[in-house]
């Protein structure tokens, strides 16, 4: 594994485990997660919080920015995305620098991505 690809995941794993921690990165649910209710959000969250099934097959580049989990029956995908600190509306140049790097997690419905 590349070193870039070790911070990089590294960083997300921080925030996947800590996704309140607002100085880490932004937490979305999708509309299909937040109907719901409540209750299932907070388990899609400890879902998300616990997860370490990476593979090579569900993490390829190794960087820890992708998941999916069973809850309640329902299939659910997380994944994180880099946007620059610069300019919201454009990618990260650089995931592995988190001073020009905001990370966006997102917990959706299978159904929704």
């Amino acid at each position: 594994m590349s070193d870039t690809a070790t911070r990089i995941a590294a960083l997300n794993d921080a925030f996947r485990t800590s996704p309140l921690d607002r100085s880490l990165g932004k937490l979305y649910m999708t509309a299909g997660v937040n109907a719901h209710g409540p209750e299932f959000v907070a388990r899609a969250i400890a879902s998300v919080i616990a997860f370490d099934a990476f593979t090579t097959d569900n993490d390829p580049h190794r960087e820890h920015d992708f998941g999916s989990f069973d809850l309640d029956g329902e299939k659910l995908f997380w994944k994180i995305d880099y946007y620059s600190t610069d300019d919201p509306d454009l990618g990260a140049e650089d995931p592995s620098n988190p001073a020009k790097t905001e990370r966006a997690l997102t917990i959706m419905l299978a159904d929704e991505y």
